[in-house]
């Protein structure tokens, strides 16, 4: 028996549902282009929706799946899911239970619903046009390797992923996915935060992804914009903040890579000899390592960006894996914490290049297992004597012919949809950071000012 009430008017009917157990009659019943009503309560999940339709909740129903394959299976075009909570998907990751999964399912809208303790939180193949907004994702309490993905996007252009929290799944993966834009979210607590493969013309800006193993990785794809982003505390074994294979076309500007183990890695990128990618107005700060580019990565143009603190500035996997890059861009170049040069003529471009010859990274170049004694007295011992007797002097990993003397100006962090108080926080834990280094070393009241805020005094 199904508590529910088709109301016919000039326009779709409506279906409310109130009775637990009875959503999946209650779409078989609805027209398409219907809008079901969800009323408090709590309703059996496993359902499918095979016809075009509103599926709307009032005060958070509940939609349970009872722990047994996906809470919701999508196989029509124009189904809009909102304000709902899906619930307890299965944990069988060779049969990909989600909360929402769907197949041929072009314009499907997936707008502020909350996932708990599901597998994949959703799983959309052929769903081109999608609309994932405002959803707060969480995965379920296993080991990371055993857990699903937030969000699977899989052959499916045009889609828009805007304002979501996914917090403890595994990637959020975007796979033969052109045209893609996902903006505005919060990945925390995974293994990638975002993952691309053959996916061209993407647009990913403001971003907040943090805590993960990898911020973003970017795969055998073209055309795309990674813009204000911030790329925070990703830290795995091979971790970076974001990561580049084998991608052609790209723009990078505006991002903060901050705290990671590595803040940019780029591995063949770009693979074609006829471009030139373009890194703008980024912070790289407090990373083990600056921006790691491999030995055979060339035509990066890096200009008005920020290395600031970092262990290693910049490295490269190999010795000269740095020399085919270029460091300033029509008489800009970048600013380097650890520039010792100075602007006679007050025209904010330091008189003398600013060069990594350190022989300290010279030897982590060679064993990278030293680069734990980065920053130690062993280490500045190691490069005072290279200065002191010119014969140990390496030669340079990289020039800079036109430093900048001040951190240039920087568009305001990006506050993420979904965003926890911890992230809210973020920007003044790191202006007290910095304020702390301004008190043991001094003289840095404009890197910490501009770091954080975006702003020029």
């Amino acid at each position: 028996m199904v508590a529910g009430l088709l109301a016919l008017s000039a326009g779709p009917a409506t279906a409310v549902g109130s009775e637990p157990g009875g959503l999946q009659t209650l779409i078989d019943v609805a027209e398409p282009g219907d809008v079901v009503k969800l009323e408090p309560g709590t309703y059996d999940g496993g359902i499918t929706i095979d016809k075009p339709l509103t599926l709307v909740g009032q005060g958070w129903p509940v939609i349970d799946g009872h722990g047994e394959g996906s809470v919701i299976t999508v196989v029509a075009p124009d189904v809009t899911i909102r304000g709902v909570v899906i619930a307890n998907s299965g944990n069988r990751l060779d049969q990909e239970n989600a909360g929402i999964t769907s197949d041929l399912s072009p314009r499907i809208r997936i707008i502020e619903n909350r996932f708990q303790n599901v597998l994949f939180g959703m799983f959309l193949r052929h769903a081109h046009d999608a609309e994932i907004r405002d959803n707060e994702i969480g995965g379920m309490d296993l080991f990371i390797a055993r857990r699903g993905d937030g969000i699977r996007i899989w052959q499916s252009a045009g889609a828009v992923v805007e304002g979501n929290h996914v917090a403890n799944g595994r990637d959020s993966v975007f796979w033969f996915a052109d045209g893609i834009t996902v903006r505005n979210n919060h990945v925390e607590d995974g293994r990638y935060g975002l993952h691309f493969m053959y996916s061209d013309g993407a647009v990913v800006e403001g971003n907040v992804l943090e805590r993960n193993s990898v911020g973003a990785f970017l795969m055998y794809s073209t055309d795309l914009t990674m813009a204000d982003n911030v790329f925070r505390s990703n830290r795995g074994p091979s971790g970076y903040g974001l990561g580049l294979k084998d991608v052609d076309g790209l723009v990078v500007s505006g991002n903060r890579f901050v705290e990671n183990r590595v803040g940019l890695y780029a591995d063949n990128s770009p693979s074609r000899v006829d471009l030139y990618h373009h890194l703008e107005s980024n912070v790289f700060a407090f990373n083990n390592i600056g921006a790691l580019l491999g030995s055979t990565v060339a035509r990066n143009v890096f200009s008005g960006n920020a290395f600031i603190d970092n262990g290693v500035q910049v490295s490269s996997d190999s010795t000269g894996g740095l020399l085919n890059n270029e460091w300033s861009y029509e008489g800009i170049g970048n600013y380097w914490s650890d520039f010792a040069g100075f602007d006679a003529d007050r025209d904010g471009i330091g008189d003398i290049a600013y060069e990594i010859d350190n022989l300290f990274t010279d030897l982590i170049e060679r064993y990278p297992e030293i680069a734990f004694f980065s920053g130690t007295p062993a280490a500045q011992a190691v490069d005072m004597a290279s200065k002191t007797f010119p014969s140990l002097r390496p030669e340079p990993l990289l020039t800079d012919n036109s430093p900048l003397i001040r951190v240039p100006s920087l568009p305001p962090a990006p506050m993420a949809g979904g965003t926890s108080s911890h992230v809210l926080v973020f920007p003044l834990s790191l202006g007290l950071l910095l304020a702390a280094l301004i008190v043991m070393v001094g003289g840095r009241f404009r890197v910490s000012e501009q770091v954080t805020s975006g702003g020029t005094r």
